[in-house]
């Protein structure tokens, strides 16, 4: 199937990690079309890595930045994803560095009304040291400073084991993500409502899921490698989990702010 895809890496004021997933891009063994950075506000030290990678990269990169007025992840991924006219997007966080054959075990599984998510393998807060140090972009079962191993087990043909659901799963994470750019425009897009951590992901595939997408989850491909940091304010979430129930319940397929005001600019 021919598709124009693009990769969108959401990052906040972390440079250092963002470093390490930006390497791990370069050393994708399939590249998508273009890459967007989705910048939640940060500061300057962020802006160099990314020109810094944009000389080592033939594709287009593109830098969308809004000010940080706190934690508003699912408003600059909406800018992001108006920005591209890609048809496939896969999504990442900018602490999460990517096995080489992340985007392509994703392309791997594009089918129409199917968004795809995986989980990731956690990279253990005593070996971060060692991770900057080094650069260390690449891992396997068996490394060091790792946790949740058996999830960097990469087993090709095990992945058709999973077929796509039309439920909500526990397992959907938004940085392992990658849905068509239609569908997500057709429910509008994440929720600007939702601020603070948590929900942003999850929601905007409730309604996806009211629209008629099913989910597949990618197991034994598509892994990658979260750093470990400690944990955001999650203030907000029991507004945001009162947001998503609403649309669960009421089977909504449109949120009222959301992506529709940045494609009509």
């Amino acid at each position: 199937m021919k598709v124009k895809t693009a990769l969108i890496i959401s990052t906040y004021n972390w440079p250092e990690a963002l470093e390490l997933v930006l390497k791990s891009v370069a050393n994708q063994s399939i590249m998508t079309n273009e890459v967007l950075i989705a910048d939640d506000g940060s500061r300057d030290e962020t802006k160099l890595i990314i020109e810094k990678f944009r000389e080592q990269v033939s594709i287009p990169l593109n830098h969308v930045w809004h000010e940080d007025l706190g934690f508003r992840k699912g408003k600059v991924l909406n800018k992001a994803i108006a920005s591209t006219n890609a048809d496939y997007i896969i999504e990442v966080d900018g602490d999460c560095i990517m096995h080489r054959d992340f985007i392509k075990d994703h392309l791997d599984f594009i089918k129409k009304d199917v968004f795809l998510y995986g989980s990731r393998v956690n990279i253990q807060k005593d070996y971060l040291p060692v991770l900057f140090k080094k650069q260390k972009i690449s891992f396997n079962f068996l490394s060091k400073g790792i946790k949740k191993r058996t999830r960097a087990l990469r087993i090709p043909i095990f992945g058709y084991l999973f077929t796509p659901k039309s439920k909500l799963s526990k397992k959907i994470r938004g940085c392992n993500i990658s849905f068509w750019r239609e569908d997500v425009i057709k429910v509008n897009g994440y929720n600007e409502s939702i601020e603070g951590w948590g929900r942003e992901d999850s929601e905007l595939i409730v309604r996806m899921l009211n629209n008629g997408c099913v989910g597949r989850r990618l197991r034994y491909r598509g892994i990658v490698y979260h750093i470990w940091h400690s944990e955001k304010s999650r203030d907000k979430v029991q507004e945001n989990d009162r947001i998503q129930q609403l649309s669960k319940e009421k089977a909504l397929i449109w949120c009222e702010d959301g992506i529709d005001k940045y494609l009509n600019n």
